[in-house]
């Protein structure tokens, strides 16, 4: 270990070494940051493999179902997330240049945003839910489509329930994130994937003497957990203030109701950064959600498939999608207070950071691809076959969107979100989406091979990332 220690540390007294490899603080400070949000993350995405291995176990139909709902509940997530994210680029920037009073007004304009777009999808979902989840349904068994639908109707149904605490929680959460306070947020996710991992069992298979709900068991379970993880961070947040008046990272929170406003000026300039961020996760989450459209037309087994191959590499995804985080909390301070060559040194030593982490992860899931796929004992053959592949894919190209990941956070942190907009959903409906149209509809050519062809257009994603992030384009102090 101390042989490893002196040569990591002749390295670093090298050119390359001063420039991409951080001092022990960089490191302590990044995994500060990012290892509470693996650990969340880690444990949520756990959960949900269990929670779609207990539907699977009921049967195909009824893990499709719930996957397809959880493909529209995954946009509404994310256009929650997108709305309260300008708000946390101006709080990173507000608490790097010490102004609470700044990072209060954010927080309360990520509340009232939260709100308004959990009420708007769940409008949404009540008039075209089934319009919306027989999209995805392409089998020509009417009895296997007419199941589908209707585990799907009810699971999201249900969901909707748990929209607002989500996006109460959501606002909550990012800013105590950017003020570096990673812990309590994670502490709250946690206690409320346990609740749902409990709740799923019981509800799915009727133990105890519960009925036996199925797909419906795990949607109220995860209602259910969505309160458990907004009283947690609620109340633990506020008696934060009260116990520790001198803790920065919550002292937003103090008066945060009283006098409820946010200066007009202010509202104007989130709105107007905040907006192509709540457009662009909308629109690359429904990007998302047209691939799995898409690839659902080759048939049943790759919905399946697929749905095993997201459930499965989720969980190793959160390694590098946490340093998303690390990028907008350290970028963004380092904004706020002017200090553009400390952003500088940032961005180089968390993108090497990233890469070392993207091909080590990326290595361990591409050979643990033929086995994870069993995971799932009601899948088939032809299911598990194709899933290994695609498993296989996602190993390779992850320091392709590790890059491409931490390129779009750094972009956002100088509030360029119009770029970002046009790097990320732009990009996602102009490129993968016409190609893999395009290759479904005219093509003899399986599932496997496009997913790869897919994944590799990626790198035009990566080189213009590269040119941004190097031209500087990201370096702008929005608050002062």
């Amino acid at each position: 270990m101390s042989k490893t220690m002196q040569a990591l540390g002749r390295i670093r007294e090298t050119r390359f070494g001063k420039k991409y490899i951080g001092d022990k603080a960089f490191y302590m400070t990044v995994l500060g940051l990012i290892v509470p949000i693996i650990i969340q993350n880690s444990i949520t995405n756990f959960v949900s493999l269990l929670d779609n291995i207990m539907v699977g176990a009921v049967s195909i139909n009824q893990m499709n179902g719930v996957s397809i709902a959880n493909q529209l509940v995954f946009v509404f997530n994310l256009c929650v997330f997108g709305g309260v994210s300008a708000s946390s680029i101006f709080g990173a920037q507000f608490f790097g240049a010490g102004d609470q009073e700044g990072v209060k007004h954010s927080f309360r304009y990520s509340l009232l945003v939260a709100l308004g777009v959990s009420v708007l999808a769940g409008l949404i979902v009540a008039i075209f839910h089934d319009s919306l989840i027989g999209m995805y349904i392409t089998t020509d068994n009417a009895s296997d489509a007419a199941e589908m639908l209707s585990v799907g109707r009810e699971y999201i149904l249900i969901m909707m329930a748990g929209l607002i605490p989500f996006g109460i929680s959501q606002a909550y959460a990012g800013i105590l994130r950017v003020t570096g306070e990673t812990k309590l947020p994670m502490l709250a996710a946690v206690a409320s994937v346990l609740v749902n991992l409990v709740l799923n069992a019981v509800l799915i298979f009727g133990l105890f003497g519960f009925p036996e709900m199925k797909a419906r068991g795990a949607a109220v379970a995860t209602v259910i957990s969505r309160y458990v993880e907004l009283f947690i961070i609620v109340l633990l947040s506020h008696e934060r203030v009260k116990k520790y008046p001198t803790n920065m990272s919550y002292r937003f929170l103090d008066g945060a109701y009283r006098g409820f406003s946010i200066p007009l000026a202010l509202t104007k300039k989130i709105t107007f950064k905040g907006l192509p961020l709540l457009a662009n996760e909308a629109a690359w989450s429904m990007g998302m959600a047209m691939l799995a459209q898409l690839y659902s037309r080759l048939g049943s087994d790759v919905v399946a498939a697929n749905t095993i191959t997201s459930t499965l590499t989720n969980l190793f995804n959160v390694f590098f999608i946490s340093m998303g985080t690390a990028a907008s909390v350290l970028v963004g301070q380092s904004l706020g207070m002017n200090d553009t060559v400390g952003a500088k040194r940032n961005v180089r030593q968390i993108i090497f950071f990233q890469m070392l982490i993207c091909v080590t992860i990326g290595a361990i899931l591409f050979a643990l691809s033929p086995l994870l796929p069993y995971c799932f004992k009601e899948a088939d053959a032809d299911i598990r076959r194709i899933a290994s592949g695609m498993i296989k894919i996602c190993a390779i190209a992850m320091p392709i969107n590790g890059f491409a990941h931490c390129s779009y956070f750094i972009l956002r942190s100088g509030g360029r979100t119009v770029i970002t907009f046009l790097f990320d959903s732009a990009y996602t409906w102009l490129v993968p989406i016409p190609f893999v149209l395009a290759l479904v509809t005219l093509s003899d050519i399986s599932v496997v091979p496009i997913y790869a062809m897919c994944h590799a257009l990626d790198l035009l994603k990566v080189a213009l990332g590269y040119i941004l992030l190097k031209k500087g384009v990201w370096i702008r102090n929005i608050v002062s």
